[in-house]
């Protein structure tokens, strides 16, 4: 279906069971784009020593929109395979609107823990920023990527330690906003320093750890783009963490911010494990 915008046969569309509280706004898909290109480039060590190369099967699992599953399916090339799976159907939609023309890209529903994909078929299966929003499933999905890599393939994970986050100046009204998003995933039984649990996860599922470290770049916050918190900010009110008053003043931050003619620093480091499989 390349160029249709169609979901790949045999993919409904149905409602996620898994509730991901980040909307899909044209921000929050910029900011998915402008993450995966900073992966890409401090990634690259990483990503030629897990497989990810020219003819390699990649798979992506909670592959979001789909920015970083097209910088998949263009290191694999025509001669490999790019397949991303997500929960959400809104998601699989972008997804396929982004890599759908690339024969060697697909895309299917699947939750992170059962994705449908064929057991021991991939030399490459990442997972980011997906155990973070999945509090309590940590090791079944690990031990399903397990499932999914071959005999000497690779699970490469990616995720957050939100202690490390930080912006300087820091704006009290979007540390306000900050605050209240990691009140309201911590109620929902998610880890959002999960990151530093990553290794262990790996070794939980038979894997052996070759790389667990601390990555991220520091840089100029970029105008326009927001932050998770602000992408759920309608589940916040529904929660009770928000009000109408509250979304206006973090916007009012957020406007203020992208008026500075010297943009505030911000670092975004990520941590990252790769493990091997016998």
């Amino acid at each position: 279906m390349p160029g249709t915008g169609c979901l790949p046969d045999g993919v409904s569309m149905r409602s996620s069971d898994i509730a991901y509280a980040l909307r899909l706004d044209p921000g929050e898909q910029q900011r998915y784009r402008m993450m995966a290109a900073a992966a890409r480039q401090a990634e690259a060590v990483e990503w030629a020593h897990a497989g990810i190369g020219p003819g390699a099967s990649v798979a992506d699992v909670g592959c979001g929109p789909g920015a970083l599953l097209r910088l998949l399916a263009d290191e694999v090339g025509e001669a490999g395979r790019a397949v991303g799976v997500d929960g959400a159907a809104d998601a699989v939609e972008a997804a396929v609107a982004e890599v759908g023309h690339l024969p060697q890209a697909s895309v299917r529903l699947g939750d992170a823990a059962a994705t449908g994909a064929p057991t021991g078929a991939f030399d490459v299966v990442m997972c980011r920023h997906v155990l973070a929003h999945n509090g309590g499933r940590e090791a079944e999905i690990v031990g399903h990527l397990a499932e999914l890599t071959r005999p000497g393939g690779t699970v490469y994970l990616v995720d957050v330690d939100h202690s490390m986050l930080w912006m300087s100046p820091s704006d009290p009204d979007l540390d306000d906003l900050h605050g209240r998003y990691v009140e309201y995933q911590t109620g929902r039984g998610n880890d959002l320093q999960v990151g530093r649990s990553l290794g262990p996860l790996l070794e939980g599922a038979g894997l052996a750890v070759e790389v667990f470290r601390v990555t991220g770049p520091i840089i100029r916050a970029p105008a326009g783009v927001r932050s998770p918190g602000w992408a759920a900010r309608g589940e916040l009110m529904a929660a009770g963490l928000a009000t109408d008053a509250d979304v206006a003043r973090w916007d009012a931050a957020f406007r203020r911010m992208d008026a500075l003619a010297q943009r505030p620093w911000g670092a975004m480091p990520i941590v990252l494990a790769v493990g091997r499989k016998s």
